[in-house]
């Protein structure tokens, strides 16, 4: 004989776990809608872009979390950082994240460049002390010197000036969700919604590309 009313119990938390779901990507609350929706590289992949800028403090609160997060991300999903340019004063920490992955320490470094300047007040704004700075965590100085001046580092940063134009990214952190879908901390109200939102945005892209 079935137990109706111990089966509804047991229902509860798979119906809680479904409303907490759609909560947690409720448009125009947690998340608005790009349009047009903007063409994504990572093809056959659900793509996780994060604008930030190094001199955000949200961008360096939020990067543990956001470490842990992409850590356990599944494999049809890739995840991106993308410098953010708001404005010409923004350009020289965009130079300096291509200038870092020119020259392979981009992976190594990212994280401390926030600690650096949010923790220890160093001013890696100034091309110079960026450079100092890098030479002290074993990177080649005239090396990354060379290649925060180089053409392709400039192109690259103009490239992101131009992306944050097209992604109406207007703060940081921002996540954009397969080119479709923006959200942030500001949006949700908080980290832990934000991450939600963005697991419930990728289980939808993954639904709609099946």
């Amino acid at each position: 004989m079935i137990d109706l009313k111990r089966l509804s119990w047991l229902a509860l938390p798979v119906v809680l776990l479904f409303a907490t779901a759609v909560q947690a990507a409720e448009w125009g609350r947690d998340y608005v809608e790009l349009s047009p929706p903007q063409p994504v590289e990572s093809r056959g992949k659900i793509e996780v872009l994060e604008f930030f800028w190094y001199r955000c403090p949200h961008c360096a609160q939020i990067e543990g979390e956001l470490a842990e997060w992409v850590k356990k991300l599944p494999r049809d999903v890739v995840f991106k950082r993308q410098p953010a340019v708001l404005s010409d004063g923004w350009m020289p920490l965009t130079r300096a994240y291509y200038a870092l992955e020119a020259v392979g320490a981009l992976d190594r470094l990212h994280a401390e460049a926030l600690r650096a300047i949010h923790e220890q007040h160093i001013d890696l704004n100034d091309p110079n002390t960026f450079f100092d700075w890098a030479a002290g965590k074993g990177v080649d100085r005239k090396k990354i010197a060379d290649a925060y001046n180089s053409f392709s580092v400039n192109a690259k940063a103009g490239r992101a000036k131009q992306m944050t134009s097209r992604y109406k990214i207007t703060g940081v952190p921002a996540f954009v969700v397969n080119g479709k879908y923006q959200t942030s901390a500001y949006l949700t109200g908080g980290n832990k919604r934000l991450f939600e939102t963005l697991d419930a945005l990728i289980a939808q892209e993954r639904k709609a590309g099946k």
